[in-house]
């Protein structure tokens, strides 16, 4: 079955995709691969660079089944690619597991974050990549191919964050352990300068920690998500907030998740934004920004002088810590980092510049974008950054020596 042109979640992607197919079973799955010249994999579309974009045909994996089957035995979940992170957290939590972190928004695709590099926050928490224990994936010519992080260590690595280059995952391999909860409470009027004074304090002052900013006034909102099976920190910035909040200021708090430090279970506390509320098309554009941590006070410094340029359009900066890992294209491989994120306005005219000023100065930094945000960097400036970015070509050619899963993007990216 096909389906017309679709669009991403934020509504500034038209794919070129002639065709959209939405597979019921594997074997149709692996047929639609064999029989395509090129093709690429649709997550749920939260995307906002052309990465998921082909001129051949376009495959989405929501009407497979999402299973989700714990393994007591080695403490991992194999779940659907298809599947959300809400879906699988949920029934995580009702046989009793959990997962070390999840993003901000729980209703995206757990192959579709993997893929991209995405992550929550937490100094000891690396991106959401690395919980994977092993993947399964539909290879050129419709086969089957297993990697395994013990069984594969010298491909493993390269092909977990693979932005869909190496074919269309259908089942990956989580980490998991022990239910906890959380606790989540807010900081406001927290100055910009005690958190680029004290960065070490402020990110490790809860589980979770997340910064939010306008950058213009000077000031911080920083939402704390703590385990109460753990020490709580002393940093205690600004004031509390005593209603709770949205990470947009002057939007309703009504679908976030539970504040005002009201403990409960961990897949309730770790997304900023409620498992069952669903949002619909996103009236924004978002770019973000990993930094080496030890250069992440000087980029604060930088956009605050910014900041006049930055406030037209910007909706909310976010600010979060991310472990480094050992993933080959991930943005934080080998290094901690702290990531910039910009939650911009619907704009497609005045919002470019504006990135291309945010990378003026946070390139030279270190700063690798976010493989599924909006960026103004040269392809090639953008894979340089990348030390093992050589070695994922190679891996590519080999797992798909005719380029079936390669688009205008990773063509820019990785050269055949």
């Amino acid at each position: 079955m096909s389906e017309p042109r679709a669009r991403n979640w934020g509504g500034n992607v038209t794919f070129a995709a002639a065709r959209l197919h939405r597979p019921r079973t594997l074997d149709e799955l692996r047929r639609i691969v064999a029989a395509s010249r090129r093709i690429r994999a649709l997550g749920s579309g939260h995307s906002f660079s052309a990465v998921a974009d082909t001129t051949g045909d376009l495959v989405r994996l929501d009407r497979l089944p999402h299973t989700v089957d714990v393994d007591p035995g080695t403490s991992t979940v194999t779940v659907a690619a298809g599947a959300t992170y809400a879906e699988v957290a949920t029934r995580l939590q009702a046989a009793g597991y959990a997962l070390a972190n999840l993003a901000s928004l729980p209703h995206i695709s757990v192959a579709g974050s993997v893929a991209t590099g995405t992550h929550g926050s937490g100094e000891t928490l690396p991106c959401l990549a690395a919980q994977v224990r092993a993947v399964r994936l539909v290879g050129p010519e419709g086969d089957l191919v297993d990697l395994d992080r013990d069984a594969d260590p010298d491909t493993f690595p390269g092909a977990v964050v693979a932005l869909g280059a190496l074919g269309v995952v259908t089942r990956l391999t989580l980490d998991v352990e022990p239910t906890y909860r959380l606790a989540q409470h807010v900081r406001v009027g927290v100055p910009l300068d005690e958190v680029a004074g004290r960065l070490d304090d402020v990110f490790g002052a809860a589980y979770s920690v997340s910064v939010f900013t306008h950058w213009i006034d000077g000031e911080a909102v920083v939402w704390l998500k703590r385990r109460t099976d753990r020490p709580v920190a002393d940093w205690a910035g600004g004031r509390a907030a005593t209603v709770p909040l949205h990470p947009v200021p002057e939007l309703p708090a009504d679908n976030c998740t539970e504040q005002l430090d009201l403990p409960g279970p961990w897949h309730e506390r770790l997304p900023h934004f409620r498992p069952d509320y669903v949002p619909g098309s996103g009236r924004e554009l978002q770019s973000e920004y990993y930094l080496p941590r030890h250069r992440a006070t000087e980029a604060i410094e930088a956009l605050r002088r910014l900041a006049p340029v930055l406030d037209p359009v910007l909706q909310i900066s976010e600010l979060r810590a991310v472990r480094g890992d050992d993933l080959w294209l991930s943005p934080a491989y080998r290094r901690d980092s702290v990531t910039v994120h910009f939650t911009w306005a619907d704009d497609p005219v005045a919002v470019p510049p504006v990135i291309r000023a945010v990378e003026e100065l946070l390139l030279p930094l270190g700063a690798r974008p976010h493989w599924g945000k909006l960026g103004a960097a040269d392809p090639a400036r953008i894979a340089a950054g990348y030390e093992r970015a050589e070695d994922f070509r190679k891996l590519a050619a080999s797992l798909d020596p005719a380029g079936r899963f390669r688009n205008a993007h990773l063509d820019a990216l990785f050269p055949a």
